[in-house]
Order: structure tokens, then sequence, then C-alpha cells
């Protein structure tokens, strides 16, 4: 898959070859052009997995301050040529600037709560229309409510309450999503996970924040230093803060897909002491075969007007942040799933 999204060179077919024929770039693969963009529309090139650049296009993007970002095949992000010109030390300071107390903050804590509820009650809706189960529709509503006056809270804790209430709303109401009866789930138990639920739940929402902290990587800012989620040492808090748009609609509708269609069994789990419950190797594995053809299905971006790969929504996402932090846009939009 080819594409260009943000000014941004998506490129993602494995074996293609990059290189510059005078100000254009052409993109290869086994001796056919795929595509060919003029250098100047382009600020970025994204490659993941086994993609090839010419030095000569690697030297003009770095003399002219263009960011090139390896991933890997699966989308972890790997490394970034910057040029001399780089505007992410900028960017950074501008993202410290207003994370804190600052009215940007607040706005974004209320973009990223928005964006977790509506996700959430998007996954409520959907399995009300499966099974007409009233309570689901019950609690999409109370959810909804919530969202309304999210507009009128005035700090970044009155914002947390919201999205604390929400959650045990949504909680409250997982176990009716789960159709088999060999997983029960009594409630969201995070460390350390007891029953396979929120085992799955817990590695599946790992593997989320990994692919956060990428793409905000990828884009120059900084994954700790977040606007939601309070800093911690070592706690990727804009990492957090960008994977709420993300949780509901993605990480939780894979996993409910895992269980109901019983692919993941109650052998695929191992029990600690102590009473913990992970995921084994063959669980795991399972799990992450889905996790990355899901990320390959196409969703529709209404901001761009064209489907784009779910795995490239949080590098999209990670990009309309940095404009806003910058000053570039106005408002921050988090993602409506449809």
């Amino acid at each position: 898959m080819i594409q260009t999204i943000l000014n941004t060179l998506f490129v993602q077919t494995q074996g293609a070859y990059l290189h510059l024929d005078h100000d254009t770039v052409k993109v290869e693969a086994e001796k056919e052009l795929l595509l060919q963009v003029p250098l100047h529309h382009l600020k970025g090139i994204a490659l993941f997995g086994s993609v090839l650049i010419s030095p000569f296009l690697l030297h003009r993007c770095a003399r002219d301050g263009r960011d090139v970002v390896w991933f890997n095949v699966y989308g972890r992000f790997q490394g970034r040529l910057t040029g001399p010109t780089s505007g992410n030390v900028m960017l950074r300071t501008a993202q410290y600037d207003k994370s804190g107390k600052t009215q940007a903050a607040l706005l974004l804590a209320k973009r990223f709560v928005e964006g977790k509820i509506r996700g959430a009650c998007g996954v409520l809706n959907r399995a009300y229309r499966d099974y007409g189960d009233e309570y689901l529709k019950g609690t999409s509503h109370e959810m909804t409510l919530s969202l309304r006056g999210l507009a009128d809270k005035e700090t970044i804790d009155a914002v947390r309450g919201v999205e604390g209430m929400a959650a045990n709303r949504y909680f409250g109401a997982f176990a009716k999503l789960i159709r088999v009866q060999q997983f029960t789930f009594i409630g969201r138990i995070k460390r350390p996970p007891r029953d396979p639920v929120n085992a799955v739940l817990s590695f599946t929402y790992t593997i989320l924040a990994n692919d956060c902290v990428s793409a905000l990587e990828a884009v120059g800012l900084d994954p700790q230093v977040g606007f939601l989620h309070a800093l911690r040492s070592g706690k990727p808090s804009l990492a957090l803060d960008l994977m709420e748009e993300f949780r509901a609609a993605f990480a939780d509708r894979l996993v409910l897909t895992l269980l109901n269609r019983q692919q993941l069994q109650a052998d695929d789990f191992d029990r600690r002491p102590g009473g913990s419950v992970l995921l084994n190797e063959r669980g795991r594995k399972i799990l992450l075969v889905a996790y990355q053809k899901r990320k390959q299905e196409e969703v529709a971006h209404t901001l761009f007007k064209k489907h784009v790969a779910i795995g490239q929504l949080p590098y999209i996402q990670a990009r309309l942040l940095a404009r806003y932090v910058r000053g570039d846009l106005d408002d921050y939009h988090s993602y409506r799933w449809k």
C-alpha cells in the first residue's frame, strides 16, 4: 500500500524502492513504477518494513529538513532521519509549554476523553443492534449524557472525573458483550489481570500503547509528556492520551471478536502463582496475527475524504496533534469511528 496523507508519503509495499528523479520521488517494485510525486509536495516519508530508499533521496530530504521515518513491518518505530532545519525542538518546546494547567491542555484532555467515550458508545450501540439488550442501550445513553457535560468542565481533574465515570459504566456493561460461556468478566482488573478477559485486554492495550509511542516519536512529540494522563517517570502519558481514541473501537472490538468467535480458548491462558492470568505463547500469537490483520483494514477518515489503513490512524492523529501544538491548527479533533 502506498498513500500520501498530510503531505506524508506512506510506503508499506514490501520490496519497494524509492529514488529521486530530478525533483520527483518515484516508487518502484519489481521494476514497475507504482507512484511518482513531486518532492516539494512532501513534508515527510514513512517507510514500513523492507522498503529501500536511495542515498541521494536521503541526502536531499536531510538538506531540505524533510523527515524520513522507519517502522518495522508491524508499525513499530525504528528511527528517524532529521535534517539540520528540523522543527522538532521547537515542537517539543511548544508541547512542554502547553502541558500542565493551561487552556490548551484542558482542550486536549477533553478531546481525548470525547474520543474515548464516542468509541465506547459505538461498541455498545453496535452490540445493541446485534443482541437487542436494552441495558446496553441505556448505558450508551448515560455515557452520551456525560459527554454532553464535558464541554463545561473547567479543570483537567474534572475531565478525568468524567472519563472515570464513563469507564465504570462501560466496563459495567462489558460482560454483556461476551457471548460465550467459557469466559466471564466481573470488572476491569489491571495489575495483575485475574481472568482471561482482563489478560487479553491488558495485552492488547500494551501493544496499542506501543503503537502510539511509535507514532508520537515519528512526528517529533515527546510520548512522556501528556495532557490528560498525569506525568510520571517512565509513563508514556501522551501515548496513553492518544490511545484513548482507539481503545474501545479498535482494541476492545478486536478482543470481543477473538473471544466470541472462540478463536481464543481457555487453554490459551496460563494461571500464575498469586492468581494472575496471562496469555501463553499460543494465545499471544493468535492475538498478534489478528491485531496486525485488523491494522491493514481500511476505514474512512472524514477529514481527508479518503480511506486509510487502521494502522496509520495513530500516526495521522499524531501529525494533527503536532500541528495543533505548533499552532498551525486552531483545534484538535479525535478520530471519529463509524
